[in-house]
């Protein structure tokens, strides 16, 4: 083995101990939600007074909290479709077509990334004001394709860019069309990346606050729900339960995600090799 080599394949003990120190930073805190659900008192405090599960029973009979969640899940799917419908043409024609200014495009779509989501709320409250547009469940479904959209667009882009464009040119001197080579050629080779967009734009718009304190009209989603809760001690814990549970969801969805994209980036790395 050369020097050169070894030194790669050398643990970083700093980078480590700061991955470590940032993962407890990062997590710790949300970890204490699922904790202080099963407190058999109203009260976040140490120490625990018991261990319960009747907030999540007091949890199954709140028809409004299951209205704000069914809400959320029809706002989370109808953004994912679209995010990613829109992500898939924009990383084909990214990565498909020259483009005067392309790089400027692509910042400028990546722009919600960076820029303040409650620039973007005001911004378009202020528009759907002047419009004349009643705030409801479409009009938060608008702001969170804005917020989801260059998140479809990162995780898409990776797998047009990791397959052999020549393989639609050669569908394409066979005689299909464009439309027929996208579904025949280009559709299932992107697929696991469209699978990671649907759920990772679904996970991002179920739990987005920002836009739906804005947009919002009569009909709030879950976490506008849990926002109007926290002024009441005694439905606090019930709050944490329902968070409990959206943060096991979240990591569960968001994990696949990556895991599909991850192994098709794997089997893709293979096939080349």
């Amino acid at each position: 083995m050369s020097k050169s080599t070894s030194y790669i394949n050398r643990p970083n003990r700093p980078l480590q101990v700061y991955a470590i120190i940032f993962l407890i930073f990062l997590y710790v805190p949300v970890l204490f939600l699922p904790l202080f659900s099963f407190n058999d008192s109203i009260y976040v405090k140490f120490p625990i007074e018991g261990f319960t599960l009747k907030w999540y029973g007091e949890l199954m009979n709140r028809q409004p909290v299951w209205d704000s969640l069914m809400n959320s899940i029809k706002v989370g799917i109808a953004t994912a479709i679209f995010s990613t419908t829109l992500g898939i043409f924009a990383a084909k024609a990214i990565t498909r077509y020259r483009i005067p200014g392309k790089s400027s495009i692509v910042g400028f779509i990546l722009l919600p990334l960076v820029v303040p989501g409650i620039i973007f709320g005001v911004a378009l409250l202020v528009l759907f004001s002047r419009m004349g547009v009643p705030l409801t469940l479409y009009t938060v479904t608008v702001g969170h394709i804005i917020i989801c959209l260059p998140f479809s667009i990162a995780t898409l882009l990776p797998r047009f860019e990791g397959f052999d464009a020549s393989i639609e040119e050669a569908s394409a001197d066979l005689g299909e069309n464009g439309w027929w080579t996208f579904w025949r050629v280009t559709f299932p080779m992107v697929f696991p990346g469209i699978l990671a967009s649907l759920l990772l734009t679904f996970t991002v718009s179920f739990d987005e606050f920002i836009m739906a304190f804005f947009l919002t009209g009569t009909d709030p989603t879950l976490p506008m729900y849990i926002w109007s809760q926290l002024r009441f001690p005694q439905e606090f814990p019930s709050v944490l339960a329902m968070a409990s549970m959206i943060i096991v969801t979240s990591f569960i969805i968001v994990f696949i995600g990556q895991w599909i994209n991850r192994d098709a980036a794997f089997a893709s790395v293979k096939k080349d090799h």
